[in-house]
């Protein structure tokens, strides 16, 4: 099944209320720790103004913010706006006000933002989503101040076959049964052709310098079952 920007943009408003509970059922917590490496690579710091791009039930949003400080400026971007309604309800009710966080309704193939705009920029789970992940890159190249970098957390496609048959036993087995359990058995389904048509990261660095990017590494992490992508303009 060939999924469209819609179709994508249905499944994650549909999914909005078991995000968070799913996230840290399956990760066993470590999302977390995932979420917080990806803050640090993309070197946000105190006074600066970030973007936080498919920002879901906004974790990552919330770390930037803790990073910049009173100071700085974040703005939680997502193109499903129950994800954004669940995310500025969970930081205010959970954590201590964060007033400099903004929330924005965005497509990330055309983000409403300046050029040079951003100090850093992060994506957790989203490039995976986009419908074109070049167009989306340089968008991304766009937005950003000059040396400034992007940090993109999402699944890996492992080069070791061992490592791969697992995760696919853990898609199969685990995610979607306790999607399943949830009543989200079709929307989780989602993950297997996502993951079968995502670059892996070989690709991935190639196409940021595509798009424009000065440097680009990509970092294997949770025994590459996970990756993150840092491009610097």
């Amino acid at each position: 099944m060939t999924y469209t920007s819609t179709d994508i943009q249905s499944i994650f408003n549909r999914i909005a209320p078991v995000y968070d509970r799913l996230n840290n059922d399956l990760s066993l917590g470590m999302h977390w720790v995932w979420k917080q490496m990806t803050v640090s690579w993309s070197e946000a710091k105190a006074g600066d103004t970030c973007l936080d791009l498919c920002c879901g039930s906004g974790d990552i949003t919330q770390l930037l913010a803790k990073r910049v400080g009173t100071t700085g400026t974040v703005i939680g971007a997502d193109f499903a706006p129950a994800q954004l309604t669940i995310a500025a309800e969970r930081i205010a009710k959970i954590y201590p006000p964060l007033e400099h966080i903004n929330w924005v309704e965005a497509d990330a193939l055309n983000l409403p933002f300046a050029d040079n705009y951003f100090d850093a920029v992060t994506m957790g789970y989203g490039l995976r989503n986009v419908t074109d992940i070049p167009r989306s890159l340089a968008e991304l190249h766009r937005v950003l101040k000059t040396d400034a970098k992007v940090a993109i957390l999402d699944f890996h496609r492992p080069s070791n076959n061992l490592v791969r048959r697992f995760q696919q036993w853990y898609l199969d087995a685990i995610v979607v049964p306790k999607a399943a359990q949830l009543g989200m058995t079709d929307e989780y389904a989602y993950l297997n052709p996502s993951l079968d048509r995502f670059p892996t990261g070989t690709e991935q660095i190639r196409l940021g310098l595509a798009a424009g990017f000065s440097q680009a590494i990509h970092y294997p992490i949770a025994s590459e079952l996970m990756g993150v992508l840092v491009l610097t303009k």
